[in-house]
């Protein structure tokens, strides 16, 4: 017969501790609850308004339509192009600190910049990403200038998330590869960096999160334009200035004061992010039987 762990404890320390239990049980319920809440209430205001025309459409003043297909366009350009510069780059690093690096003072000060880089506010580094990609290197107002500064901004999340789960490798692991006769480099890919798979998807994850979800970046680097891009045409991509859907929400809601229409494109937000998350779950969970 089991018997509860406090019950031999003074009356004084069950209450504390039941007292404690309280208090996270009623922390936990507020944060679900103010979850619940902001879900519900984004749901609320901008699911009257979303529709497949919407959705599929782009805004038009003569024919009175209003379509967010040029934004959902952009913001899937602009997360593409920034993953697929700095994944490369941020991994890279990470591997070379946690496994190459035989200077500890200068992996240190690499991560001491990368932690350092990480809490500067988005619009410094807006407005270095104008002042270089837009103006000094004549990109303009682009959407390849913003997916650069982007790249910038997010590159210190994927490097340190990165090399954290690089650390959490047992070194048995490392020692056995390579007393099987492997080199290093296969060791590390592939033993470390598919046991590391969890905390690379993490930072992905936390990097498109931060790449969706950024706005004064974009409004200084990528403009505001609403029309569809022809990213396949000459010239492409590097003469293309549009808004994503954060853009697009701040126009609709701070310009025109459209709130039911910056409801609605909350709503896809919310649903590209919950897409984004269990499509990055999935991904880990291959590579970890992999």
């Amino acid at each position: 017969m089991r018997t509860s762990p406090q019950k031999g404890l003074p009356l004084r320390r069950r209450a504390y501790g039941g007292a404690m239990r309280v208090l996270l049980y009623l922390s936990a319920a507020a944060t679900l609850g103010l979850l619940a809440f902001l879900i519900g209430y984004i749901l609320y205001r901008g699911l009257p308004g979303l529709s497949w025309e919407f959705l599929t459409s782009a805004e038009s003043m003569l024919k009175e339509t209003d379509g967010i297909l040029p934004a959902i366009q952009n913001t899937v350009f602009v997360v593409l192009v920034t993953l697929a510069i700095v994944l490369p780059l941020g991994v890279g690093a990470a591997v070379y600190l946690t496994e190459y690096a035989r200077s500890r003072r200068i992996a240190g000060a690499v991560e001491f910049a990368a932690e350092t880089l990480a809490g500067i506010p988005s619009i410094v580094y807006a407005l270095v990403g104008m002042l270089v990609f837009c103006q000094f290197l004549s990109l303009q107002k682009t959407l390849l200038a913003g997916a650069l500064t982007l790249v910038i901004m997010t590159l210190p999340t994927i490097i340190r998330t990165t090399q954290e789960s690089l650390k959490t490798v047992p070194q048995g692991y490392r020692e056995g590869a390579l007393g099987l006769g492997a080199g290093k480099w296969r060791m590390i890919r592939t033993v470390v960096l598919p046991s590391s798979a969890d905390g690379i998807v993490t930072g992905c994850i936390l990097a498109v999160g931060r790449i969706v979800g950024e706005s004064a970046v974009l409004m200084f680097t990528a403009g505001m334009g609403t029309t569809l891009q022809q990213f396949f045409t000459a010239g492409g991509f590097t003469k293309s200035s549009g808004a994503t859907l954060t853009v697009a929400l701040y126009v609709y809601a701070k310009e025109r004061a459209e709130f039911g229409l910056a409801f609605s494109v909350a709503v896809v937000l919310l649903a590209a992010t919950l897409l984004i998350n269990l499509s990055a779950k999935l991904a880990a969970r291959k590579l970890k039987k992999r």
